[in-house]
């Protein structure tokens, strides 16, 4: 009785020592692989090239006697820099562009031509004006030097970008308005054409602080007003500046 037990129990064992061995191996195969990712190229020759945007609250400064502003008076620009590092952390680099820039002034400096052709200057008690202003269009080529904490891995950085600024005046308009009509001068012939500023932009990633100070006059030398006061006016922009890339 003994022996025709014996058969079967052989067979069980033989089984369940299949399954465990069917068991293991199926749950080696379901071991989780590392995934390879494929390696990146990282770019340690990287340029800061980038495109500017500056919003800007305008100023007159060696304003003759009685010259004031009202209003706020805007300016627009923006354009391309081309980064061009040179040392090897490339934290340090000198860039050059080009831009266009809108400049808007609202103040009682006015304009008139006199029946001669030739223009007059005043300084105008704003009673008895409405509203003056003086706008100009330019295209600019700043040429900067750059620092910044920057490097291939980061596009958040520190920045101290200062520079020059050359621009040639494309357009500009005056508007009298004194309640009953507008006098208007278009393309002022004693605007200076070419202009150069001096500028600073420092900050952190987007958002940079800017001020742009013009180096010569708005208007040709020994320009004078109609009671002799000098016209040596400059300008003077301070507000933001983005950089995008």
């Amino acid at each position: 009785m003994k022996n025709s037990l014996k058969p079967k129990y052989d067979m069980r064992f033989l089984f369940s020592c299949l399954f465990l061995v069917s068991f293991f191996n199926v749950f080696a195969q379901e071991d989780v692989k590392t995934e390879v990712k494929p390696a990146v190229k990282i770019d340690s020759l990287y340029r800061e090239d980038q495109f500017y945007l500056s919003v800007t609250y305008n100023l007159l400064t060696q304003i003759p006697q009685g010259l004031k502003q009202n209003k706020f008076s805007a300016g627009l620009s923006g354009g391309f820099l081309r980064d061009m590092p040179i040392n090897k952390k490339r934290t340090i680099a000198i860039a050059a562009g080009l831009g266009l820039s809108y400049q808007n002034y609202y103040q009682n400096l006015t304009v008139l031509e006199t029946p001669s052709g030739a223009l007059a200057y005043a300084v105008s008690d704003y009673n008895d004006i409405k509203s003056n202003r003086y706008r100009q269009y330019l295209v600019d080529l700043p040429i900067e030097f750059r620092w910044r904490n920057s490097t291939y891995e980061s596009y958040k950085f520190w920045r101290v970008y200062g520079g020059v600024k050359l621009s040639y005046v494309l357009s500009n308009k005056s508007v009298l308005d004194d309640g009953e009509r507008k006098y208007k001068i278009t393309n002022n012939p004693d605007i200076n054409k070419f202009q150069y500023s001096i500028y600073l932009a420092t900050g952190f990633n987007t958002w940079n602080l800017y001020v742009n100070y013009g180096l010569n006059t708005l208007f040709k030398k020994d320009l004078k007003t109609t009671s002799g006061q000098s016209i040596d006016v400059q300008t003077l922009n301070a507000g933001l500046i983005f950089y995008i890339l």
